[in-house]
């Protein structure tokens, strides 16, 4: 009797370590590994398919300042976004064929995604932006990012909402000087006759007419040949223009008027931006913001370069004294019942002369 209870008792812990030998085999330890493989593949499968890739058109090349900031611009977004977006920068407006107006139509009917352009080239579509051109409005990159973040600048920067754009950066851009092959620019007299090239805004026109200039309106990929065969004696842009165009081959003064302000703004299509996270949203936005100074840090250094790289190819520079200034301001303030007419919004026009203590009774 004894020896049965001994077997039935070495039977049952026979059965019990085949049924735990079955639960810990290798097989099932296999099958949980291939899960979690199979799990790990699959989320990043997720994850890459919720990465958007952007484009950002600009209009100039690698070399020029805006594609400089475009580039930090896209390297924070992503940052911020902790990967989930991919921005390139595509420089020489070849994404909209070197139309700025086209590339605006574009972006507002969403075959753009971002475009950074200047708000004088928004004026064609939008007068109000002429505000931010008219000549001795602002006196200095101080004042006028001031104004970019003030409430009369905000609204005015994202005035683009009707055309279906969303304005998510403000950025400055250098003050605009006169280059020329004749003499220096020392006061408006020594613009009298001078043949200059002006962008196609009727706001340049005024201006420089005022000073007895005269004006020729053309596209900006004409001037080099027009400076070189002498069609044309002068130009107006940044410093950084005449440094990445080699305008130091057919120029020989530079005059710092610093007459004209302008502005970069950068836009995202509104239907598309509505389709990102908020995480990609907010990420785009709080890069918009932080470049804006970056980039204002950037160009101070830059100029200083593009300023030198002149000097050293034979051009000679000059400021402009101070009883100068007001002469040229004179000149301005002259033209404000025109200015007014061109920027159709006699309200902004007096808030942002009020702003910059520019206001004429």
């Amino acid at each position: 009797m004894k020896s049965k209870v001994v077997a039935l008792i070495c039977a049952i812990v026979m059965v019990g370590m085949s049924i735990i030998g079955c639960g810990t085999s290798g097989t099932s330890g296999t099958s949980a590994t291939e899960a979690a493989d199979t799990s790990a593949k699959r989320t990043e499968v997720e994850q890459s398919a919720e990465v958007t890739k952007i484009t950002i058109a600009v209009p100039d090349s690698e070399a020029s300042y805006i594609y400089s900031a475009a580039t930090e611009f896209a390297n924070r977004a992503m940052e911020y976004s902790n990967g989930t977006l991919d921005i390139q920068v595509s420089g020489n407006g070849s994404l909209y064929g070197g139309d700025t107006a086209a590339g605006i139509k574009q972006l507002s009917a969403g075959s753009l995604q971002m475009l950074i352009l200047a708000t004088s080239v928004y004026a064609s579509f939008e007068p109000g932006y002429n505000v931010i051109s008219v000549p001795y409005m602002f006196d200095d990159q101080a004042q006028l990012l001031e104004y970019l973040n003030s409430e009369i600048g905000k609204e005015l920067m994202n005035r683009v909402s009707d055309m279906g754009i969303t304005t998510v950066g403000s950025w400055t851009r250098s003050f605009r000087e006169i280059t020329n092959s004749k003499r220096p620019i020392t006061s408006p007299e020594d613009l009298d006759g001078l043949v200059i090239r002006v962008p196609n805004n009727s706001l340049y026109v005024e201006f420089f007419n005022a000073c007895g200039a005269v004006t020729t309106p053309m596209n900006f990929s004409e001037v080099y040949n027009a400076l070189q065969l002498n069609t044309l004696d002068a130009q107006e842009n940044p410093v950084d223009v005449p440094y990445v165009n080699k305008f130091y081959e057919v120029q020989k003064y530079i005059s710092f008027t610093n007459h004209m302000a302008d502005a970069w703004l950068v836009g995202i299509n509104s239907s598309f931006y509505e389709t990102l996270t908020q995480e990609q949203q907010d990420a785009i936005t709080k890069a918009g913001q932080e470049v804006q100074q970056w980039n204002v840090d950037m160009m101070e250094e830059q100029d200083q370069v593009a300023l030198k790289t002149l000097l050293d190819n034979g051009m000679e520079s000059n400021e402009i004294m101070e009883e100068a200034r007001e002469k040229f301001v004179e000149i301005s303030q002259s033209c404000y019942p025109k200015f007014k007419e061109l920027i159709e919004d006699d309200d902004l026009f007096n808030a942002t002369a009020d702003f910059c203590g520019k206001a004429v009774d």
